[in-house]
């Protein structure tokens, strides 16, 4: 057992069931942006960078990519409530079918904020997908696209991180308590 390992309590996903699920939701995307010139994707950093690419290589419609940069997470990993945007796009989204690619959605803020900002710049069309959403009452946003609904636990891998560790593991893991409690 590596180091990384021993920080683990559980396996959430696996490897196999994250890809057999992310090339269901890529082929559910296709089928209803059927007839759509072309998707922009938009991955939030540093988050959604595998399921970004993930995502995008099995999806059989022509997109475009590109990135953002938000924070809400202060420097221990622990939750401010305020997001911030740290990173723009590099192109003007008016006329665009855009979709915003989160990792996780766990007070639902940051996909609150960016359906805000997003629908003032005048998009053809405005979807979210998201990798997981914890269980939890209360989240004022619904998602497009889901993969997985998991516990309210603190989660790594698959580029989930705590404190910029973990994130390539090819799976979904809870992190034990005391890592994050110390």
């Amino acid at each position: 057992m590596t180091d990384l390992q021993q920080e683990l309590a559980r396996v959430l996903l696996s490897e196999e069931e994250i890809q057999t699920r992310i090339k269901e939701m890529a082929a559910q995307i296709a089928t209803d942006y059927a007839g759509v010139e072309r998707i922009y994707m938009v991955g939030i950093l540093k988050g959604a960078f595998i399921f970004m690419a993930d995502l995008a290589r099995y999806l059989r419609t022509n997109h475009v990519v590109d990135f953002i940069a938000v924070s809400s997470y202060g420097r221990k990993g622990v939750e401010s409530g305020e997001v911030r945007l740290l990173m723009d796009l590099r192109e003007p989204i008016t006329d665009e079918h855009v979709l915003i690619v989160e990792d996780i959605v766990d007070s639902g803020k940051t996909i609150q904020y960016l359906n805000e900002t997003f629908s003032g710049r005048q998009p053809a069309s405005l979807k979210t997908v998201a990798f997981v959403q914890k269980e939890r009452e209360h989240i004022p946003v619904s998602v497009d696209y889901l993969g997985f609904t998991i516990p309210d636990v603190w989660v790594v891998g698959y580029g989930l991180d705590y404190a910029e560790r973990f994130r390539t593991l090819p799976y979904v893991a809870e992190l034990k308590k005391e890592v994050y409690t110390k």
